[in-house]
């Protein structure tokens, strides 16, 4: 294997080599589902979505778990704001982030445990570290990790502890020993429902944060597994902490840990708190899913992505191109079958570039270079030159998950496909009958059927080989 990947333990690119040969344990964080997905939400899922297809396509097995956090305080909060049992608030967002992963093509995880889920896991492992001096009781049902009793803590993100900020875990509760000890139990706060909290050892209480992703990633990966990733913002304290809590257990934990950057709007982090969050389901109603997931897809994963009003423009624009060469293509040369196209030799360039850290924007250029020699080559008449750049063009998109001809975004194009099978019939059969008007010169005619498709959204253009068709743009008739 030649990927290198960008270590954020150690901050310097290393060539990856998995703990297993042929095989990849990967732990990514996923959502709190206190509220539905924005699209900053979904920027982990996509970013890795794609290394987990760059790895499989080289034959890799690859054991995705992407947690869901359903219990913290957030969600006790808005739960009880909005009149709703925390359990069934927490459910009706985990939904929506799954239609909103479904939507843009990511791939199901492995395992997607619930923390609620693994209560005796988070247990065994607490005890462990109580046992071991390194968390201590601070009262009935608080339970916290002593960061002082680990040397190491801070490694992570090259830190000191002396130069961190505090902990925001019950600051404000008598019994912790010092203001950067972090939470691993949580007695009930007043007014907190009784089905929110467990009896342990130590008294009732509810797993803190950084608990349940340790618990987890041993459960479904063992005591050593190859990468860890989440949002940049995970870093501290979040990862940071569950590093230090795993390694004191005695696990070896993560090998490679990898962060995403995050979307941005004038350079600030989407977040609701900012008030600039763009919901999935409303960006959805103005564009189609696969041009959203385009978008997030066609920058590297580290960088930021930057969200304007072209951002969308310039992602469908794009799309567009290259979903209309493929249904030319298969127009002139017929389709390609999934097998065909997952054996396809892929360019050395694009994989180069998939390789270097996963180089999204350096292997699209390769897949601009493929499309422009596609075109040429339908414009020539070279069949087998043109079908040859379909197949290798499917093939590199396939790997960033958009493949037009994939049942992914065929479906959601048209359902089982009987209505674009149809418009296409109804379409061909005007333009048939628009080329023997102008061969009469019958010019009435042929512009009449011409705005009777523009008016129906059909762009029909005129080549040198025969006139071919697009369905229009969108035209966004939101007002500002």
């Amino acid at each position: 294997m030649s990927l290198r990947l960008f270590d954020s333990g150690t901050q310097s690119v290393r060539d990856f080599v998995p703990l297993v040969e042929g095989e990849v344990g990967l732990y990514l964080c996923g959502a709190t589902v206190q509220a539905p997905p924005h699209i900053g939400h979904l920027r982990s899922g996509v970013a890795f979505d794609v290394l987990v297809r760059w790895l499989r396509r080289g034959g890799t097995r690859v054991t995705l778990v992407r947690n869901v956090t359903d219990i913290d305080d957030k969600i006790l909060a808005k739960a009880a704001d909005a009149g709703e049992p925390w359990w069934a608030w927490a459910m009706a967002n985990e939904r929506a982030f799954t239609a909103a992963y479904d939507a843009l093509g990511v791939l199901p995880p492995s395992y997607e445990p619930r923390a609620t889920g693994h209560v005796p896991a988070m247990l065994e492992l607490m005890e462990r570290l109580v046992e071991r001096g390194h968390a201590y009781v601070a009262g009935p049902g608080d339970v916290y990790f002593d960061v002082r009793s680990w040397p190491s803590y801070g490694a992570l993100t090259n830190q000191r502890i002396d130069d961190m900020v505090d902990s925001p875990d019950d600051t404000t509760r008598g019994g912790k020993r010092d203001a950067h000890d972090f939470a691993l139990w949580k007695a009930p706060r007043p007014g907190e429902p009784p089905t929110a909290s467990w009896d342990t050892p130590y008294g009732r209480g509810r797993p803190g944060w950084h608990l349940e992703c340790s618990a987890m990633a041993h459960r479904y990966l063992g005591e050593t597994f190859d990468i860890h990733g989440g949002g940049l913002d995970l870093r501290f304290p979040h990862h940071e902490n569950e590093q230090a809590q795993s390694h004191a257990a005695g696990y070896g934990f993560a090998r490679y840990w990898l962060h995403n950057g995050w979307v941005t709007q004038s350079g600030a982090k989407m977040s609701k708190s900012l008030g600039n969050g763009l919901l999935v389901t409303t960006v959805l109603e103005k564009v189609r899913p696969v041009v959203l997931r385009y978008a997030m897809t066609a920058v590297q994963y580290r960088s930021m992505l930057e969200w304007t009003d072209d951002t969308l423009r310039e992602a469908e624009a794009t799309w567009d191109r290259l979903a209309g060469f493929v249904q030319r293509a298969v127009e002139r040369v017929g389709a390609a079958g999934p097998d065909e196209v997952a054996a396809a030799t892929l360019p050395t360039g694009f994989a180069a570039a998939m390789d270097d850290d996963l180089n999204v924007p350096a292997a699209l250029a390769v897949v601009h270079e493929t499309l422009r020699a596609g075109n040429s080559a339908l414009a020539a008449g070279d069949d087998a030159t043109a079908r040859a750049a379909m197949v290798t063009l499917r093939g590199m998109l396939d790997v960033l998950g958009l493949d037009p001809a994939s049942p992914q975004w065929t479906a959601a194009a048209g359902g089982d496909g009987r209505a674009e099978r149809a418009l296409a019939s109804l379409v061909a059969a005007e333009i048939d009958a628009r080329a023997a008007a102008r061969a009469a010169r019958d010019w009435a005619t042929a512009d009449a059927i011409r705005e009777r498709l523009t008016a129906a959204g059909v762009v029909v253009e005129d080549s040198p080989t025969g006139a071919r068709w697009t369905l229009a743009a969108p035209t966004d008739t939101t007002e500002d």
